[in-house]
């Protein structure tokens, strides 16, 4: 069940993973069920049916494993949101409040958590996160600003937009798992949709 989480917009029918992804979607499944928190590698590597060495050898650390982990959580998330880039029939408020329930599925919460340690390591300089930071906003504000572009805006509000919305959603992901406050912060994020999808208008008039 957990690890259905991250195959949710993949094919049923796979060629037989590569050791190293096998050994990441063990580890995801893991990190879904119980967080990673002061777990070891080594430790990780037994719950999971592997080796610490091969666990060294395809990620090179721990701190390498989870920038791995977070970045296939991010591109299963870009993936889902390229459907509502393909299909312009949805409107802006439905595609972001269905994009919303994904990433803030209570299923995912383990690994928003994960996440944001990752993101405080990284600002440290931490061994194995190198080059994290840098992708871990663009790899975001590309497809939006294309979604925003093919919704009629100048590239230039589209790209602000699209920085703005990533701000938003991973603030609000900080909230809901610092305060569990769940109504309080889909709240906030309706507003902001609200407020988005009238900027969208008004942009697309004008």
């Amino acid at each position: 069940m957990v690890r259905y989480v991250y195959q949710m917009v993949q094919s049923d029918v796979k060629p037989r993973p590569h050791p190293r992804q096998r050994l990441l979607s063990d580890a995801m499944a893991y990190v879904a069920a119980h967080g990673l928190g002061n777990l070891s590698l080594r430790e990780l590597a037994a719950a999971i049916g592997t080796s610490h060495r091969m666990l060294i050898y395809h990620f090179g650390s721990k701190e390498g494993l989870m920038v791995a982990i977070v970045e296939e959580v991010e591109a299963q998330g870009r993936q889902f949101f390229a459907s509502f880039i393909a299909d312009l029939t949805v409107p802006p408020a439905e595609a972001a409040l269905a994009f919303w329930r994904r990433v803030s599925d209570p299923r995912l919460e383990q690994n928003v958590r994960l996440f944001f340690e990752l993101y405080g390591l990284a600002l440290q300089a931490r061994p194995g996160t190198t080059g994290f930071l840098d992708r871990i906003v663009d790899a975001w504000v590309e497809p939006l600003t294309e979604y925003g572009v093919r919704r009629g805006l100048p590239p230039e509000t589209a790209r602000a937009d699209a920085r703005l919305g990533v701000a938003v959603t991973r603030g609000l992901l900080l909230d809901l798992v610092a305060s569990g406050d769940r109504a309080a912060v889909d709240a906030a994020f309706e507003l902001y949709v609200r407020l988005y999808e009238a900027r969208l208008g008004q942009a697309t008039a004008g």
